[in-house]
C-alpha cells in the first residue's frame, strides 16, 4: 500500500457509538496516529470534534455522503483503514464496502445484519482479494467476543494435540441498555423479510454467510431459539437459559470464520449460544419472559398498529444509555467446548461497560488500529473476512491491553 494521507478514518463520527469511538481513540491511539473524522454533516463533525481531548481536538475532517460515491471513493483512497458506525448497514452501508474494496483500504464496521453482511460479501470479496484490502464485518459486541473466544479455544486445543472442535456453546450474561441504532436495524430487517420472502430462506440458513454453501457439512446445528433450559455442566450448571438475541448473527460470523480458516476447527463443528437468565424460580421465569418478548419484538415490527406504538417508546437511531448506565455496564461469555477426543475446554471472555456502546467503542476503535497498524502481524488474508480471521490473535492481544479477559481453562 502506498503511503496514504490518514492512518484511520472514523466514518459516522457524529453517531452516538461513532462519538464514543472517537473519544476512545482520542484517549488511546499510539502518538503520532493519523486520524480523521468524517460524516456527512461538517457542522455536526466539528461540535463532535470539539469534545475530544488532545489530539483529537484537531483532527482533520472529511465530509462524504454516503449516496455520494466519488466522496466514498476519495475517502477510502485517503487512508490506510476505515471504521463506519453508519447504519443500518443494509440501508447505507454497501457503497463504502465497495469503495473500500476498490482502493485496497482495510474496512471495519459494526454490523449485525445477516442480509447485509452477506450481500457484502458477494460484492466485495473477490474485489479485496485482488488488492489486499481486508473487509472485516462485526467489529463490536456483533460479533467480536464470540468469534474471538471459538478462536482461543481452537489455537489452544491444537496446542494441546486434542483434535478438532465438537460442541460448542456461547453461554452470554450481559448487563446494559437498548441501542436506537439495533432497534432500527430490527426495523430494517422486518422490512426486508415483509417484502422478499425469499429473505426467510437466507436467514433460517445457519451457514448463510459461508464462502462456500455447497462445500459446506450437513452437521446439524443447534437452534437460535432454544425453549427456555436448564444448562448442564460447569459453574452455571442449574442455571436457566433462554435464546440470545444476537445468536442468529453470531454463530453465522463464527461458522464464516471456521470456513475460511479451511474447516481449522472442524468440519463437525456444532456452534450455539444462549443467555443465562439466572437459577431458580427466578431464571425460569426470567428465560420465559425473554424468549416471549424476542418473538413479541420481531411479530410488532411486521404489525403496522403495533410498530407504531413500539416506534413511540423504544430508543431512535442515534439515541442511547446514559452515560450512568455506560459505565455500569458489562459483559460476561462463558464459551463451553468438547473436542473429538473427548477433552473439555472454557474459554471466558468479559469486559467492562455497556456492551452495545462502551464495549463495543473499544472493540471496534482497536479493530480499525489493528487493521491500520499492526500488518505484519495479522493473518495473509485479504477479502470479505471477520474478525478472527483478518485479525485473530493481534486483536486479542490489542483488547487485553485496553482491559478486556480473553482466557481458557481445560476442564479437570
Amino acid at each position: 500500500m502506498t503511503e496514504r494521507e490518514h492512518d484511520v478514518v472514523l466514518y459516522g463520527a457524529t453517531s452516538f457509538v461513532g462519538a464514543l469511538t472517537a473519544d476512545y481513540l482520542a484517549r488511546h491511539a499510539p502518538t503520532g496516529t493519523r486520524i480523521a473524522l468524517a460524516g456527512r454533516s461538517r457542522e455536526k463533525l466539528e461540535r463532535t470534534r470539539a469534545t475530544l481531548p488532545a489530539p483529537g481536538s484537531d483532527w482533520p475532517l472529511i465530509v462524504a455522503d454516503s449516496t455520494d460515491r466519488a466522496a466514498l471513493d476519495a475517502m477510502a483512497a485517503s487512508t490506510t483503514a476505515i471504521a463506519t458506525t453508519v447504519g443500518p448497514y443494509a440501508k447505507y452501508g454497501l457503497p463504502l464496502a465497495e469503495a473500500c474494496a476498490a482502493a485496497g483500504t482495510h474496512y471495519a464496521d459494526l454490523t449485525g445484519e445477516v442480509t447485509f453482511t452477506r450481500e457484502a460479501i458477494d460484492a466485495t470479496d473477490a474485489v479485496a482479494q485482488g488488492t489486499g484490502a481486508r473487509i472485516v464485518h462485526s467489529c463490536g459486541y456483533d460479533s467480536v467476543p464470540s468469534d474471538l473466544g471459538v478462536l482461543l479455544l481452537h489455537s489452544r486445543v491444537q496446542a494441546d494435540a486434542e483434535g478438532e472442535l465438537t460442541d460448542v456453546t456461547t453461554v452470554a450474561r450481559v448487563r446494559g441498555g437498548v441501542s436506537g441504532g439495533t432497534i432500527d436495524s430490527m426495523r430494517g430487517l422486518a422490512d426486508t423479510v415483509k417484502a422478499e420472502r425469499s429473505t426467510m430462506k437466507l436467514l433460517r440458513d445457519p451457514y448463510s454467510l459461508s464462502p462456500d454453501r455447497g462445500g459446506e457439512p450437513d452437521t446439524r446445528q443447534p437452534s437460535d431459539s432454544p425453549a427456555p433450559h436448564r444448562l448442564d455442566g460447569g459453574w452455571l450448571d442449574g442455571r436457566w437459559a433462554a435464546p440470545f438475541v444476537m445468536a442468529s448473527y453470531n454463530t453465522r460470523i463464527v461458522r464464516r470464520s471456521n470456513a475460511v480458516a479451511g474447516y481449522s476447527y472442524g468440519k463437525g463443528l456444532r456452534y450455539g449460544e444462549v443467555m443465562a437468565t439466572g437459577s431458580g424460580p427466578v431464571g425460569a421465569l426470567t428465560a420465559g419472559a425473554v424468549t416471549a418478548g424476542l418473538g413479541g419484538m420481531l411479530a410488532g415490527f411486521a404489525t403496522p398498529g403495533v410498530r407504531t406504538l413500539l416506534d413511540r417508546v423504544l430508543p431512535k437511531p442515534g439515541e442511547g444509555p446514559s452515560a450512568e448506565t455506560r459505565a455500569k455496564g458489562w459483559f460476561r461469555h462463558d464459551v463451553d467446548a468438547v473436542t473429538t477426543t473427548g477433552a473439555r475446554y472454557t474459554a471466558r471472555v468479559s469486559g467492562s461497560g455497556d456492551p452495545g456502546y462502551a464495549a463495543t467503542a473499544v472493540m471496534l476503535g482497536e479493530s480499525v488500529l489493528c487493521l491500520a497498524l499492526d500488518g505484519d502481524r495479522l493473518p495473509e488474508r485479504a477479502g470479505s473476512l471477520t474478525p478472527a480471521t483478518a485479525m485473530g490473535p493481534a486483536l486479542v492481544e490489542r483488547l487485553r491491553t485496553a482491559g478486556h479477559v480473553y482466557e481458557v481453562s481445560r476442564a479437570s
